[in-house]
């Protein structure tokens, strides 16, 4: 029966779809979110507000922690922030984009994408640190985490429209002109950094940015070498047998055999691989059960 496949089932109350598919619903990237929460209450109790931090510290980032061996660094500086602002942002860059990351590669290769986006963007960071010493005091953040999801976000959906606000008006992009401006408005920042720091507010950690988004890159494109997909989150470029149904008729009018070709295709390529008319067709079908 249609009605005994998951995907065909009504949504449950709080579900939240950014696409096709998605569920508001535990996972690592909400435990990421949990456990950067709880440090950030320690770091309040144990040293105020804001915290500060000094390279002479155990746990943030820095070119004299790294020289004294303190490799541990680069993994601790990821769930540590310097204040409210700081670690909202970050939040809220991880939860729009790691829950589709997480969903599209799993639990396991998020975990070592994100990871892996904050050491290599810590690595560029202190190395910078070395050449530029105005770099290499104390960093906290995970923004070069956050960042290698945004941009793996970018490379597998490089055509998905973004919004976000310059001050208070609302700007409109596709993913990989955002990504790619961000990138070079990060590089802007340490070549010039009288010039653009003051936009931010001066103290970012610009080049874990840039090493951040880099390994986000990497990872996708080269690492797993995943094919890239379509303007909406889940169009993808590679062939796969189309439902029956003629794209001339309306997503409404459709057989039995047009929704078994669309769930027989999720359960080989995953939800995230149908077109826009097949994700159509699947809500159509939703719909009419719906009203048996």
């Amino acid at each position: 029966m249609l009605e005994d496949r998951d995907y065909m089932r009504q949504p449950e109350y709080g579900e939240h779809r950014w696409g096709a598919g998605f569920r508001l619903r535990w996972s690592w990237t909400l435990a990421l979110l949990l456990v950067n929460a709880l440090v950030f209450l320690v770091e309040i109790a144990f040293r105020g507000y804001p915290p500060r931090f000094s390279v002479a510290d155990y746990f943030p980032l820095s070119v004299e922690g790294i020289r004294q061996g303190f490799i541990w660094q680069f993994l601790t500086f990821q769930f540590m922030h310097a204040g409210l602002l700081h670690i909202l942002l970050n939040s809220f860059t991880i939860f729009i984009f790691g829950r589709i990351i997480e969903d599209h590669f799993g639990g396991r290769r998020f975990l070592t994408l994100y990871f892996t986006s904050g050491v290599i963007g810590g690595v560029l960071q202190i190395v910078c640190g070395i050449f530029w010493p105005a770099l290499g005091t104390a960093v906290v953040g995970a923004s070069a985490g956050a960042m290698g999801l945004m941009a793996a976000f970018a490379t597998l959906y490089p055509d998905q429209p973004l919004t976000f606000f310059v001050f208070i008006f609302p700007v409109t992009t596709r993913a990989k002109v955002f990504v790619w401006g961000f990138a070079v408005f990060s590089a802007l920042c340490m070549v010039l950094p009288s010039v653009f720091n003051g936009v931010l507010g001066g103290n970012v950690a610009n080049a874990a940015h840039l090493g951040g988004m880099a390994m986000g890159w990497f990872f996708v494109k080269k690492i797993l070498k995943h094919p890239v997909l379509g303007e909406s989150a889940g169009e993808a470029h590679y062939s796969y047998p189309e439902p029956a149904a003629p794209t001339d008729r309306p997503a409404d009018d459709f057989a039995e055999a047009d929704v078994d070709a669309v769930l027989d295709k999720i359960s080989a390529r995953g939800i995230n691989s149908l077109t826009m008319r097949e994700r159509a067709i699947l809500e159509a079908a939703r719909k009419r059960m719906a009203r048996r």
